[in-house]
This record gives C-alpha cells, structure tokens and sequence, in this order.
C-alpha cells in the first residue's frame, strides 16, 4: 500500500528531478535579469541588440514561467494534483515567450535552427511532460 501511496520510485525520481530543472530555470532568468545578454556568456553586438530591443513583458514573462514550473514541480513531487493549473501556466508562458521570439525576431536566420531552436524545444518538451506526468498521477491515485 505505502508503494500505491507514494508512488514508485521513478515517479518520485523523475519529479525530484523536476524540481532542479525548475530550480535551475529559476537561475538562468535570474542571470538573464542581472546580466541581460551575458548571461549565456559573453555576447555578441547581436546577442545585445537582441535583448535590448525584447518588449517589457518578455522578462516577467520569463519569470512567470520558470516560477510557475518550479512551484508545479514542487506540487507534484509532493503529490498534489493542484500541480496542473501552475503547469499549464508554465507550458503557456514558454510558448508565448519563445513563440514571440522565433515569429518576430531574425534570429532563426541569423544563427541557424540548430543554435537556437534545441534548447526551446526541450524546454517546452519537458513542461508538456510535466502536465503529462500531473494527470498520470491523478489517474494512479499518486496525486491527490
């Protein structure tokens, strides 16, 4: 019964490892905050130009989406189904926030697809798994 409860051990592996991807996502918008366009390093004139001209939303937006995956991850990892709505903001903030970018930027064309498209697709893999992962709990009686 205490296995049924807690569900098993990759269930309870995989979502601790959610909590330090979204503690990790949690500092790279930090750094992008602090730094601007070095915090992947140092920058190029683009790179700069780039972040300087992203809108005034696009940093809260950011937040929004690694705050609300970190709390979600948080959430599941403790069991609770209220995990899902802070997922589903998580998963919809990153697609805006990279959807924004790759529809309205040249940055496609300026570094090629696969400098720039990998990171975003994992990233967005990795939340819809996340919501995934929620309602298969839900369904297991894991998440309460």
């Amino acid at each position: 019964m205490f296995f049924v409860r807690q569900g098993p051990l990759w269930f309870r592996l995989t979502t601790g490892a959610l909590v330090v991807w979204g503690i990790i996502g949690c500092f790279m918008c930090f750094q992008q905050i602090r730094l601007g366009a070095d915090a992947m390093g140092t920058a190029s004139d683009y790179d700069r130009a780039l972040y300087a001209a992203l809108p005034n939303w696009y940093d809260p937006l950011f937040t929004v989406a690694v705050l609300a995956g970190l709390i979600g991850a948080v959430l599941l990892f403790m069991r609770r189904a209220s995990a899902r709505p802070f997922l589903i903001a998580s998963l919809g903030a990153t697609i805006v926030q990279f959807g924004w970018l790759f529809a309205t930027t040249d940055i496609v064309a300026r570094k090629g697809a696969s400098a720039t498209l990998g990171l975003p697709l994992v990233i967005i893999g990795i939340a819809a798994f996340t919501l995934w992962l929620v309602g298969h709990a839900r369904q297991k009686g894991w998440a309460v």
